[in-house]
């Protein structure tokens, strides 16, 4: 078998691998590796978790007694790192470990890293090769790369519209508080559980108002996401479930509107984010008491540049939009958006808010329950 076949078959059992630590390891990237000899696989492992070992030395630990490792190759999606974070460089490892040959997904583009790892193996004597399945192995990791390249995080927008058009009915003052649900359980657990593999969602304050969210994970099993709510002038209240403080909120406000937050009861509120922990505010390692954090924005035409700026800021690599229907369309106009994932169901509301209208890149659409769902990519993101 051609040599590039091979490695291809090794670096597509890599993305498996790494594909199982996705809504675990964010910040940091999915990470699988594998030791190889004589074509038959020796030890393999991924990245599990924030803070704990990479891939790398979890292969080297399983790895088979008794085979030998200094006449392996080793194979990893992403170009082992070098430097000290808070587990020791993988690539220090492999010299140690005397591993002759590595083959690389693709380089990292953390500053940190970048081409760096790739350096120091080459420069120790290791033969190394990149680029295999380049695409595939930037793709796993798109969040990532994104929030590294373009200083950002990963845009998602989600929505549900009726059969006929409509995202919400047209409420009454008096209507009852809470979502008119246009999608099935089956549905809405899918949701719970794309909301435990991103770091942040957002929604707006008239969301808040009418549906008075939790924007937490009850129906599927994770991490509960960082809630971001849009409360230009301090409509919300302490009686809202986005402020109950069971998990990390951050709130886009005015600047003397985050000064005045500070004295509202029932919130921990800080308006300085330099004076923030960033793994606590993020609670990666779910340690210390989750925080509602103010932060300063000017809501001009380039608001929505400024919140995502300051996710960035925050180490939020990726980000759920939920709506609503203004917020939606704000970042269409802008084009900052990366994905879009819609569901129509069978309900027609005849009047109502209309839904956002988007168009890209159609990859996927199926039945979910009573409700179609369709994928889309932003062929032009901003």
């Amino acid at each position: 078998m051609p040599r590039h076949i091979k490695d291809e078959i090794f670096m597509n059992r890599c993305l498996e691998l790494a594909l199982q630590g996705k809504g675990q390891v964010a910040p940091n990237p999915m990470v699988g590796a594998l030791l190889v000899h004589n074509g038959r696989i020796i030890g393999e492992g991924f990245h599990q978790a924030y803070g704990q070992a990479h891939a790398e030395p979890n292969a080297v630990k399983n790895i088979v007694p008794g085979t030998q490792i200094e006449k392996s190759t080793l194979y990893v999606n992403l170009e082992p790192c070098s430097h000290h974070g808070k587990t020791p460089p993988c690539a220090g490892l492999i010299v140690d470990m005397n591993i002759p040959s590595v083959v690389i997904g693709t380089a990292d583009p953390n500053p940190l890293v970048s081409g760096n790892g790739i350096k120091f193996l080459r420069e120790s004597g290791i033969e190394v090769r990149v680029g295999i399945l380049e695409d595939k192995c930037r793709d796993l990791n798109k969040r990532f790369f994104t929030f590294h390249l373009r200083k950002r995080p990963w845009v998602i927008l989600k929505w549900a519209r009726s059969a006929d058009g409509f995202i919400d009915l047209v409420r009454d003052p008096d209507a009852p508080i809470g979502p008119n649900w246009i999608t099935s359980p089956i549905a809405r657990t899918l949701v719970h559980k794309w909301r435990t593999e991103e770091q942040a969602i957002l929604v707006g304050t008239n969301t808040v108002i009418k549906d008075d969210p939790r924007l937490n994970v009850r129906y599927w099993s994770g991490r509960n996401p960082v809630r971001v709510v849009i409360d230009r002038s301090l409509k919300l209240d302490s009686h809202h479930h986005v402020f109950d403080n069971t998990q990390d909120t951050i709130v886009f406000t005015t600047g003397m509107q985050a000064d005045a937050a500070n004295g509202k009861p029932g919130m921990t509120a800080e308006k300085d984010s330099a004076d923030l922990s960033v793994e606590h505010e993020i609670n990666y390692e779910t340690s210390g008491k989750p925080k509602t954090v103010y932060k300063e924005i000017t809501f001009n035409d380039t608001a929505e540049l400024q919140m995502m700026e300051a996710l960035y800021n925050s180490n939020i690599q990726s980000v759920i939009i939920e709506g609503g229907a203004f917020t939606l369309n704000r970042f269409i106009k802008h084009g900052l958006w990366d994905e879009a994932r819609i569901f129509t169901g069978p309900a027609y509301f005849k009047n109502g808010i209309r839904s956002p209208y988007i168009t890209g890149n159609k990859t996927g659409n199926g039945m979910i329950g009573n409700s179609h769902l369709e994928i889309i990519y932003n062929t032009v993101s901003g």
